[in-house]
């Protein structure tokens, strides 16, 4: 699970783009073989996001079998959680101290780094023609790279869907719905039936935007949401989005028992909800499956859908919310070619498998790491979704700049409390674009 937008955000890649040479080129970071033969000594700084459990072992297993093979290597790892890695990112990279590897997430996130020359070039080691890069699913490769060359190393997959429990749709004698305006008709026979429809906590602003950036895919045509990311382009005129942001809306208030309430009510606690079999639907990512099940919610209860398509819908149907989320090496490392081997290590097959397998859940990117046999039902399906979807809709706050990112959250939070209407909160991104243009 990954933070969205965030009050910090425009501060964290505003710090980047000062590094940024002026005419918006990639600044030339100090040449790093990632090729060369690694000395397999020294310390390896390692600043992940997977604090706290299931996670949080994972890297701490890995640090100590490279160490075994390699016993002259020791390990700092920084791990950190979805809400704080972002303030760490922050805090290092304005005192030009990150890691040797660091977390990443793509789209506008990746390129301040890639632009501001802290990324090292890996395409000598993992670009797509390379045995290093063919071991991973090439949209998820592709998804880090930039103008030709490979820069992130991407670690598990993911995308956005809505998981329900099966006995309380079948409890209010429902079934999956297959458009959106279903999905709301379903909601008033769930609340009958002792459910709460749609578990659903904005405290920290960005799940709001999950449900937006499908909403838009599904009602903005593509190549119109494309430009509107980049403010140079960028005209927020398409009736789509009030359309959507009215559709989001209709949902907090016919689905989810807080309503307006909901930008007080805190993430895991609508994961709670649901685990704990109180709500009947919750809006998740791939990474958050085997977290979902619980007593009440036996994994054999759990199934998913995508969110589904409104009728006439103007958008793509076929393209899906989700993304890749992986690693970068830091190009000023003295330790590059030590971080690449580290990395082919943490994505060769065996630790793919076990990243995508319970109690992590992390569906690995590696080719052949998440099957049947090694991933819960669920991840199994839900990564197979993801390979066939054509097109995958990026996060709404990585894949345009952090004060359009913000101006959504902002929007979406007022949204849900009333403050206000769809044309204000489209409008107020509008002049957030027109300012950072």
């Amino acid at each position: 699970m990954r933070p969205r937008a965030l009050p910090t955000f425009a501060a964290l890649l505003g710090t980047l783009t000062l590094a940024a040479c002026g005419g918006g080129g990639t600044t030339q970071a100090p040449k790093a073989d990632a090729a060369a033969t690694p000395e397999f000594s020294g310390t390896l700084s390692i600043l992940t996001k997977f604090a706290g459990d299931p996670t949080g072992p994972y890297f701490e297993n890995l640090a100590a079998a490279y160490t075994k093979q390699h016993p002259q290597v020791k390990f700092e790892l920084i791990q950190e959680t979805d809400q704080s890695v972002k303030d760490k990112l922050k805090t290092l990279t304005a005192s030009d101290a990150l890691p040797d590897i660091y977390f990443t997430w793509t789209g506008n996130w990746a390129d301040n780094y890639i632009r501001g020359g802290r990324a090292a070039d890996l395409t000598a080691v993992i670009g797509p023609d390379t045995p290093w890069g063919r071991t991973f699913s090439p949209g998820s490769l592709a998804a880090f790279a930039r103008d030709g060359r490979n820069y992130g190393i991407p670690l598990y997959g993911n995308g956005k869907f809505m998981g329900y429990s099966k006995s309380a749709f079948g409890k209010a004698g429902i079934a999956v719905p297959r458009t959106f305006e279903e999905l709301i008709a379903a909601c008033g026979p769930l609340r009958e039936a002792g459910y709460e429809p749609v578990a659903f906590g904005n405290k920290d602003g960005w799940p709001a935007l999950h449900y937006l950036q499908q909403l838009f895919a599904y009602n903005v045509p593509d190549a119109t949401l494309q430009a509107d990311f980049d403010p140079a382009t960028a005209k927020l005129a398409d009736p789509g989005y009030v359309t959507a942001l009215n559709q989001f809306k209709t949902l907090v208030d016919q689905c989810t028992d807080t309503k307006g309430g909901t930008n007080g009510v805190l993430y895991s606690s609508a994961q709670e909800a649901f685990a704990n079999g109180k709500a009947a639907m919750y809006y998740q990512e791939i990474l958050e499956f085997d977290n979902a099940t619980s007593a009440k919610v036996k994994p054999d209860d759990f199934g998913i859908f995508q969110l589904p398509v409104p009728r006439n819908a103007p958008g793509d149907g076929t393209v899906l919310e989700g993304s890749p989320e992986g690693y970068l090496i830091n190009a000023k490392s003295p330790r590059v070619a030590l971080a690449v081997d580290f990395m082919k290590f943490a994505t060769g097959l065996e630790n793919a498998r076990t990243l995508s397998a319970p109690p992590y859940g992390q569906p690995s990117t590696v080719v052949g790491a998440v099957t049947e046999d090694t991933s819960s039902k669920a991840v199994h399906e839900g990564v197979q979704l993801v390979n066939k979807a054509p097109k995958l809709a990026i996060w709404l706050d990585t894949v345009t700049v952090p004060e359009v990112a913000d101006a959504w959250l902002a929007g979406g939070e007022a949204l849900i409390s009333g403050g206000k209407t769809a044309e204000q909160v489209l409008e107020s991104v509008r002049q957030a674009s027109e300012s950072a243009k």
